[in-house]
């Protein structure tokens, strides 16, 4: 009886859904609906930022751009990333060794069936990328792999 008894708390323990397990949507201080962000942003954009997609590897001009300046967010203009932290890390995607403190959300993605660290704008929950440990060992041995068409470039004046 006794097992019986313990059995039961247990499971009811283990299986209560409770608020705790409850996932939360988190707001962020730039906040539009779904068809505020269809309407502002490109199709590209939209997938990308908006539905956690990937841009085709090698597609975006950003990759191989070597000029002095700052990446923000192409949905809302956070500062996100500085041209001296890039470097060409071969993947097809534009990459960096660290990112603006602050203004990068960090995440935990399981689409692909494997945990992968995400990355988005702290300002607008846009989707900007993962992160890696397979970066620059002489820096921070990170590897920010972002997806141009989530950024825009302001050249350094």
């Amino acid at each position: 009886m006794n097992k019986i008894l313990f059995l039961s708390i247990a499971f009811l323990l283990f299986n209560c859904n409770g608020n705790a397990q409850k996932e939360t949507k988190k707001t962020y201080k730039v906040s539009k609906t779904d068809a505020e962000w269809k309407a502002e942003l490109s199709q590209m954009e939209y997938y990308v930022l908006r539905k956690a997609g990937t841009e085709p590897a090698f597609s975006s001009p950003l990759n191989k751009n070597y000029k002095k300046g700052t990446y923000v967010c192409a949905a809302c203009n956070t500062p996100l990333f500085k041209s001296e932290h890039k470097f060409d890390s071969g993947s097809g995607w534009p990459s960096f060794d660290r990112e603006i403190k602050g203004n990068v959300a960090f995440g935990t993605d399981n689409n692909l069936g494997y945990t992968r660290d995400e990355e988005h704008c702290a300002t607008c929950g846009g989707h900007l990328g993962h992160v890696f440990n397979d970066g620059p060992r002489n820096t921070t041995g990170k590897r920010h792999c972002i997806n141009g068409v989530a950024l825009k470039f302001i050249p350094e004046k």
